[in-house]
């Protein structure tokens, strides 16, 4: 299959699963896929993001060695939405690599303290500085104070609700 030409033929629910059930766990595949992901132009690189998804929902291990590309492509200027929602979506359910750390959480604290990003990208990045907050307790207060400012100005039952939770946990 070539992937990038299956992607442009349809952008749909079924042919991201289909893509993603080719690749499967061939580590050949995945990284034609990430190639794909991290330097193809903007459309390919959009409707791929869900691809990478839902790999990395069935095969968190086939995405662990890309984390670190992820991450930095996730930062990069002018990046399309569904990039950064993807990568912050598969980094709450998979072990970060510790040298990841400190950049995840600036990134983060980055996306959830904008106005101007996306709710679906705002509450991935509090679940992920949650889950990092067990180890590293000394982020909670900035992570509890974000949390309330955004409440103050306002924001959407979603928010709301995952910031219930993670206030509550603490």
């Amino acid at each position: 299959m070539d992937i990038r030409a299956e992607i442009l033929k349809e952008h749909s629910k079924q042919n991201s699963e289909a893509i993603a059930a080719w690749v499967g766990v061939s580590p050949q595949r995945v990284a034609q896929l990430m190639e794909l992901f991290l330097h193809d132009e903007y459309r390919v690189v959009q409707r791929l993001a869900q691809v990478v998804s839902k790999l990395a929902d069935v095969h968190p291990e086939l995405i662990a060695p890309w984390l670190p590309q992820l991450v930095r492509r996730m930062n990069e200027p002018g990046v399309h939405v569904a990039v950064k929602r993807n990568v912050v979506r598969i980094l709450q359910s998979v072990d970060i690599p510790e040298t990841l750390h400190g950049d995840v959480m600036n990134t983060c604290f980055d996306l959830l303290a904008d106005p101007n990003e996306t709710v679906a990208v705002r509450v991935f990045s509090m679940t992920v500085l949650d889950t990092l907050s067990a180890q590293y307790p000394e982020i909670r207060q900035e992570l509890r104070v974000i949390i309330e400012d955004v409440l103050e100005q306002g924001c959407t039952a979603a928010f709301r609700a995952r910031a219930r939770m993670v206030l509550k946990g603490k």
